[in-house]
């Protein structure tokens, strides 16, 4: 069973050699205890049938693949959006292992966490003296110019006072009087990703800027914030700095990690680079406004901004597709009170002439789509812009007013008004949904594969194909530095609905003289 030196083969093929196959059915049959074949194919076919559907959404007690991640992860992204700031949980080493490995695996890049490594002696008696040891150890070996502190559930279960812990390291002299150590509370038994990274925005803003208001007077720097959220297609964060500077507005984009998670391999370990600055941060409040881009995820940023801020923080959706992208350009024309300019309008009509182009392959055609709330708002009504429709939506986190403001807009549209809309529910009821009202594609994250692999199993008429855009996406390279937002990004997302179409046509017209009447050249 060695491997040959001049031809290493991967797991597959390898695997199908006749010694491995030989060694894999040894392990089956003296160690997996498995049922019959017949078994498992009975017991398969059932979980795809109506029947099993309704016993699937009656569960209660468990949640199979929420497509959701826990709040410190989401506080870890924010993080890294900010200029020379190091993520900092407080909590067990395992938990920061598994943020950093999540991100690594999304994003190809190392990924700068520490954990302060609360073990059992301080899940009895409390974290602090962790704490204590954890900021003196991170500011002196990692040199941060900031620290930002969430929690996992195990100092969240016993209640450890993040605001006195970080109190308490100054007066004892672990870190210095005036080092910033923003912070927030992010237990990861409620909310998701999203509402971590909202938290500890707001807890970072909060930081900055709640005691130092005084001085500060709304549109004084002349500036519009940009808040964009959880959001990991670096793409989005370069053409939103793009579109500002083409408009001639300034701008503050309020959290950028696009530099960070995509470092240049160029022999130089860069373990901060890009971000927005504390400066930054100070000034924020004398902006003109401030726009959130995920506002059904920033809760307690919108909250802040109005409250404390000033700032009218106007209602707009995250600027997917072709209206949307317009409303927030037209807005941020409104508050600077200046023109779109040319290059953006000529944009904008590039995109329509690929809608217009693409129309006659996407008309028609059926999508079940899961992510985070906003994303899966913006790229379903991108979806009714492009004739396309919408059968299945899930957002595991979402809560009733989400579901109510997504039913209002699929009900506007003649494409829309069969899609069913279901919140709190996870990836196994959307097998169900697969099964029991077939689409013609999915688009998700990568646990989507499993799904589409279960339905390639059930019999080629039964295959749904996976289009990966969300996060995370493990099993493709490199789509997370597309773009997603505005007229480019749009034109990204139609340009892989549109050849995720052609492909499919592709495979199911190669039978040569059987099927390759529709297998053309030219579409």
């Amino acid at each position: 069973m060695n491997q040959v030196v001049d031809n290493i083969k991967p797991s597959y093929p390898l695997f199908l050699d006749d010694d491995y196959q030989k060694s894999l059915d040894e392990k089956r049959e003296k160690f997996e205890e498995l049922a019959p074949k017949s078994k498992v194919d009975e017991v398969f076919e059932w979980t795809t049938t109506d029947e099993y559907k309704e016993l699937n959404f009656s569960r209660e007690a468990l949640t199979v693949n929420p497509a959701k991640a826990c709040q410190p992860l989401g506080a870890v992204l924010c993080s890294l959006g900010f200029e020379n700031a190091l993520p900092y949980v407080h909590g067990s080493q395992g938990c920061v292992a598994y943020f950093r490995t999540y991100f690594n695996r999304h994003f190809k890049e190392p990924i700068a966490c520490v954990s302060d490594s609360m073990i059992e002696d301080a899940a009895v008696f409390g974290g602090q003296k962790n704490m204590f040891d954890g900021l003196e150890n991170a500011k002196a070996l990692y040199k941060p110019e900031m620290i930002m502190v969430s929690t996992t559930c195990m100092a969240e279960v016993i209640g450890d006072d993040l605001n006195a812990f970080i109190g308490n390291s100054r007066k004892e002299g672990h870190i210095p009087e005036d080092f910033p150590v923003p912070f927030a509370h992010t237990p990861s038994f409620v909310g998701s990703h999203t509402t971590g990274w909202d938290n500890m925005f707001e807890g970072t803003i909060r930081y900055f800027t709640l005691n130092s208001m005084d001085d500060k007077e709304v549109g004084s720097n002349g500036k519009i914030n940009i808040v964009p959220g959880f959001m990991t297609y670096l793409g989005d964060y370069r053409v939103l700095r793009r579109y500002m500077e083409e408009m001639g507005v300034g701008y503050t984009l309020l959290c950028d990690p696009s530099d960070v998670l995509d470092t240049p391999a160029d022999g130089k370990y860069r373990m901060y680079s890009g971000g927005t600055t504390q400066e930054e941060v100070k000034d924020a409040p004398n902006a003109m406004d401030t726009l959130l881009l995920q506002p059904w995820q920033l809760v307690k940023t919108r909250k802040f901004t109005k409250g404390t801020w000033q700032h009218e923080t106007p209602a707009i959706g995250i600027p997917i597709g072709l209206k949307a992208t317009d409303d927030f350009l037209m807005k941020v024309a409104e508050i600077a009170g200046t023109e779109i300019p040319q290059s953006l309008e000529i944009e904008r009509g590039r995109l329509v002439d690929m809608m217009t182009d693409s129309h006659a392959w996407l008309h028609g055609k059926k999508y079940a789509l899961w992510g985070d709330a906003d994303f899966v708002m913006g790229m379903a009504a991108f979806l009714l812009e492009l004739g396309a429709e919408p059968t299945h939506i899930l957002c595991h986190h979402a809560n009733k007013r989400w579901k109510k403001a997504m039913d209002k807009m699929l009900a506007e549209s003649p494409y829309g008004k069969d899609c069913e809309v279901h919140v709190g529910k996870d990836l196994w009821h959307m097998r169900s949904l697969i099964f029991s009202n077939k689409p013609d594609f999915m688009i998700g994250n990568s646990h989507g594969k499993f799904i589409e692999r279960d339905t390639f199993r059930k019999g080629e008429a039964f295959h749904v194909p996976l289009i990966r855009i969300g996060f995370p996406i493990f099993d493709r390279h490199h789509l997370h530095r597309s773009t997603t937002l505005g007229y480019e990004g749009a034109m990204t997302i139609l340009t892989t609905l549109t050849n995720a179409v052609l492909e499919k046509l592709d495979k199911e017209t190669m039978t040569m003289a059987v099927t390759d009447f529709n297998f053309d050249l030219i579409r």
